[in-house]
């Protein structure tokens, strides 16, 4: 199954758009505006949300966002999705289209409208990158094998295999 790669990106509470994540600070995070490439430094105060971290309420589970960006962005044939101000039932009917089971008590429009602003804005500055779930999580694997091997290197002393009958 594929999905949309979402690393490092982040949303600010009272501020608009979307920021990437650029390096620790003293007094919090130093972030980069998406749109403006602005840097600024995010207090430890604010309540900033890793998208890779957000999922939509259904009636049954958790969509995680990344998810939901993908099926918008098939949807809509990797083209730009209809416009977060359009009227709130057409938000909720190109939404339901997105996630058939999504739970309207606790997705609210406001909700709706932020998911498309986002994609359209993540869409406008070429970032919906598409990887495929399974090979994120085969590279986790096979690094931590890799790490698990190489810590058994590092005991066995030498590194090179016992002779025949060595125990």
């Amino acid at each position: 199954m594929k999905t949309i790669k979402l690393t490092d990106i982040l949303s600010i509470s009272g501020k608009s758009g979307l920021f990437m994540y650029v390096a620790q600070a003293r007094n919090g995070m130093v972030v980069e505006s998406i749109d403006d490439k602005r840097r600024h430094v995010a207090p430890a105060t604010a309540r900033v949300s890793s998208l890779k971290d957000i999922a939509i309420f259904t009636e049954n589970e958790e969509v995680p966002l990344a998810d939901v960006l993908y099926t918008m962005h098939e949807k809509n044939q990797g083209k730009e999705a209809l416009s977060h101000k359009a009227p709130p039932e057409e938000l909720e009917s190109y939404f339901r289209e997105i996630v058939p089971e999504y739970d309207p008590e606790r997705v609210y429009v406001s909700d709706i409208r932020k998911v498309i602003q986002w994609y359209n804005q993540l869409h406008q500055h070429e970032m919906l990158e598409v990887i495929d779930k399974e090979e994120t999580a085969d590279d986790k694997e096979e690094t931590a094998d890799k790490k698990e091997e190489a810590a058994d290197a590092g005991d066995a002393g030498s590194g090179t295999p016992p002779e025949d009958g060595a125990k």
